[in-house]
């Protein structure tokens, strides 16, 4: 009786044998890749610990493929299971290709940091992990594509119309995740924002920690990691801290009632004066404001502005505390007293 496969247990033995013998070499350089990337010192180079680390990713997976394709191309098949075994090692080889492809994508992306490492701008910066998903989605994609001519038997333009109409279908059923997509081309193209920048969307507020194909993730002054569709942040109110030219401050120093005027001028005359010491952290084009404004319920109130430059919070807070601490010591010099909410109480004894 004709059976599908024609071998005697030899030819069995020898197929065991050259699949084993693929594993076996690919564990044997994936060994020597980790081994030699260990040893490499840092004048080696970077490029070349990225070559080896991606050799000792990749390499397992083609060479028990080519070992398992070698030994089944070696045995004798009958005709009708021979088309079958034909279509198995082309899917093989082609999922091979795609994956070392998918894999040296990882090249591409180390001599895109370094190429945007140059530059001052984050913007490309962005662009380096949109451009490396892009194009492992687009790898995937083709391979699929080859896998489907190989099995089919039918022309590309065949499969790619059959595409477009199941693409339609798609489409509909991931509309946001189109949404998203376009957000981000949007993002890119208009840039609210570089990674690195603070910037406040709704309630939050955070760094910029990664522009992605779907998202961008923030990370909160809190320390909270936060994901926001970028079809949703494209349409939304962007406050961009980190691009500020100066921090602005209005505060209000209220004195008591009893304060005559020119203990009033000298209050505002002090807090001019601590300001003009320090016009070296005011903003060029924005000299600071000193006004007495207001009549407060129980209280005369100065109006005291002024714009901090450079905008570095930290240093925006310790200038707000040298400027206090100036006025609170000069106030108590000059025995100008601080208002704190208080009523007077009148009782008419007849």
């Amino acid at each position: 009786m004709e059976t599908d496969v024609l071998n005697t247990g030899w030819d069995t033995f020898w197929m065991v044998v050259i699949v084993l013998a693929g594993v076996v070499i690919g564990r044997a350089l994936k060994f020597f890749a980790e081994k030699t990337a260990e040893r490499s010192s840092f004048q080696d180079g970077a490029f070349r610990r990225t070559v080896l680390s991606v050799i000792s990713r990749t390499v397992m997976f083609p060479t028990a493929v080519l070992g398992i394709c070698w030994a089944v191309k070696l045995r004798e098949f009958s005709e009708s299971a021979a088309g079958f075994r034909d279509d198995v090692v082309g899917v093989l080889f082609t999922v091979t290709i795609t994956y070392i492809i998918y894999q040296l994508v990882e090249l591409a992306d180390y001599w895109m940091k370094r190429l945007t490492a140059k530059t001052a701008n984050t913007l490309d910066d962005m662009m380096v992990p949109l451009v490396r998903k892009t194009l492992r989605t687009l790898i995937v994609l083709f391979g699929l594509v080859q896998i489907a001519q190989q099995l089919s038997d039918k022309p590309i333009t065949t499969i790619l119309a059959g595409l477009g109409v199941g693409g339609l279908a798609v489409a509909l059923a991931a509309q946001d995740t189109i949404k998203n997509f376009f957000g981000s081309l949007v993002i890119f193209a208009d840039h609210p924002f570089q990674l690195g920048d603070r910037i406040v969307v709704d309630s939050e507020d955070g760094m910029v920690e990664e522009v992605g194909m779907r998202s961008t993730r923030i990370r909160t002054l809190d320390g909270h990691l936060v994901t926001i569709p970028n079809g949703e942040l494209a349409n939304k109110m962007i406050r961009n801290i980190s691009r500020r030219p100066y921090i602005k401050r209005v505060a209000n120093i209220t004195i008591t009632y009893n304060t005559p005027p020119e203990k009033v001028e000298r209050a505002m005359e002090i807090i001019k004066e601590t300001l003009d010491a320090h016009t070296e952290k005011m903003h060029p084009n924005f000299p600071s404001r000193v006004y007495f404004n207001d009549f407060k319920d129980s209280a005369l109130n100065i109006l005291v502005i002024y714009w901090f430059a450079p905008p570095d919070y930290w240093a925006f807070l310790e200038f707000d505390q040298l400027f206090n601490l100036e006025v609170l010591k000069r106030f108590n010099e000059e025995g100008i007293e601080f208002a704190f909410p208080t009523q007077t109480l009148y009782v008419n004894n007849a």
